[in-house]
């Protein structure tokens, strides 16, 4: 069975949620989205726990849960912060079992975010985790406030023992990452991070894997025997912090001028070391993916490109409108962006169809990300220089 799973999101209990980031619009939304399953998220919060106990039914004793009127599945997730300000995804058996294990995590107060602060270290954490035979990796490791990468060299300086998976974040994909040779052996996750129930956040980048049915035993087991079968997700030029770039001006500069000048921008502002710059700090000099690794496809949010093609807000009517139009007629929207064929959403809207296949093709142009803004896509229409 292949499933579309995004195991990585955060409930209205997380700061800078939006208050909409409820079980059952998470559901609705992942369906339109073109999701089978989609993390809980926040699962050591107990306000957030009671709310997906009153939302949620089990799916046949398998630790997997879903809603009554719609076919998403919901896993138990929930990421945490250590007292290097390191960033973990923590997978869980069960709403049971996050019950059973919040009180062994040390924090000022385990329920004033749905991303707990933890007074613990990475190694600490994991040894909670394998008590109760949860799974757990580093999460976007590259992101240049939060990820494993900002503080450490390798990932056995963090944890002593070998963890289940690595997550690249927005601002990196399989071949970049692929270029540190210690990440060959990991299984890579793409999840998007969302921090909103909409489905230009939340599936913007997710994992097609094979699992031998839905429970969190097979999930466990395709992550440990890596049965990913594809990692889908955004272009890493549009991550917030590819380049290397100021973070008040969003000027992009090369490492090595942003060495000379000690890290500050003409204008003042501090700049942040990019993703690439940091990967290539760690690369191998054979920058090669193993045999078996999964391929990574490029998409973009549906809503995204018909705002970006139109220059029109994503929330607005027309965008809305014409996005409800071609998930109707298409089912959803990974269908959409991965399957349908062109010659059918030409027929829907020429240009949009231009764009899929752009992005299909790789040949988008993209104004990289850097210093804590997304990237941009530069379209050109029929007719129209730019």
């Amino acid at each position: 069975m292949i499933i579309n799973a995004d195991l990585h999101v955060h409930g209205k209990y997380s700061m800078a949620t939006s208050k909409n980031m409820t079980p059952k619009t998470m559901a609705h939304e992942a369906q339109k989205k073109g999701l089978d399953m989609i993390a809980t998220g926040d699962a050591l919060h107990s306000k957030w726990l009671r709310l997906l106990e009153e939302t949620l039914m089990p799916y046949n004793d398998t630790g997997i849960y879903t809603t009554e009127d719609t076919k998403t599945k919901f896993i138990t997730t929930v990421e945490v912060e250590d007292n290097q300000r390191i960033h973990h995804l923590i997978i869980i058996p069960s709403i049971e079992t996050a019950w059973q294990m919040r009180d062994e995590f040390k924090a000022k107060d385990i329920d004033a975010d749905g991303r707990p602060k933890l007074r613990m270290n990475a190694q600490e954490i994991m040894d909670i985790t394998l008590r109760y035979d949860c799974m757990i990796g580093p999460a976007h490791i590259f992101t240049p406030w939060t990820g494993i990468y900002k503080s450490y060299d390798t990932i056995r300086e963090c944890y002593d023992a070998r963890p289940d998976f690595v997550e690249l974040g927005l601002s990196s994909d399989t071949y970049l990452a692929d270029a540190i040779k210690e990440l060959h052996d990991y299984t890579y996750l793409t999840n998007s991070d969302s921090h909103s129930p909409w489905p230009h956040r939340m599936g913007r980048e997710f994992n097609r894997i094979e699992v031998e049915k839905l429970s969190y035993k097979s999930l466990y087991m395709a992550i440990k025997n890596n049965t990913i079968t594809e990692n889908y997700g955004i272009n890493p030029n549009m991550g917030k912090y590819h380049e290397t770039g100021c973070t008040r001006c969003y000027r992009i500069y090369t490492i090595r001028e942003a060495q000379k000048r000690n890290m500050k921008c003409t204008c003042g502002g501090r700049i942040k070391k990019g993703v690439k710059a940091r990967i290539d700090e760690l690369a191998t000099p054979e920058k090669k993916s193993p045999e078996n690794r999964p391929p990574y496809r490029y998409i973009l949010p549906l809503a995204q490109l018909l705002s970006t093609l139109y220059n029109r807000g994503i929330t607005t009517k027309y965008v809305q409108t014409r996005y409800d139009t071609l998930i109707r007629e298409h089912d959803n929207e990974i269908e959409v962006l991965i399957n349908t064929p062109i010659s059918q959403i030409k027929k829907d809207d020429r240009e949009l169809a231009k764009v899929i296949e752009s992005y299909r093709t790789n040949s988008l142009e993209i104004e990289p990300g850097r210093g804590g803004q997304y990237g941009k896509v530069r379209l050109k229409k029929e007719n129209e220089k730019d």
